[in-house]
């Protein structure tokens, strides 16, 4: 392996498990996932990470994991539901007490 080649694979379980430890009623910001795994401009590799997780066990909550404002972005409807399933409230697509509720993991972890 070349010493610059990123390791996918582990970077997307250090990231699975940090999703997980969100607890149910909170929510975490793709940026703040990034930064517990140790990358510094890793939102867009999070994201990607929320792309691959159909099957896994245990189950990875993607709807805890939304931008750095509450927005849930690329959402269908299935996020907001599950959310509100939790207890969160979600008005117009943002988070609704977004500071409140939010799970920083380098401070939870």
């Amino acid at each position: 392996m070349k010493e610059n080649t990123i390791d996918t694979e582990a970077i997307y379980k250090a990231i699975f498990d940090v999703v997980r430890s969100i607890p149910k009623g909170r929510v975490s910001s793709y940026g703040a996932i990034a930064k517990a795994v140790g990358l510094k401009s890793g939102a867009r590799m999070v994201g990607r990470a929320m792309g691959h997780v159909m099957g896994l066990k245990p189950a990875v909550p993607v709807q805890r994991v939304v931008n750095s404002t509450g927005w849930l972005s690329g959402d269908d409807g299935q996020r907001q539901k599950k959310l509100e399933a939790e207890g969160i409230t979600v008005s117009a697509g943002r988070i609704v007490d977004f500071k409140r509720i939010f799970w920083d993991p380098m401070k939870e972890l």
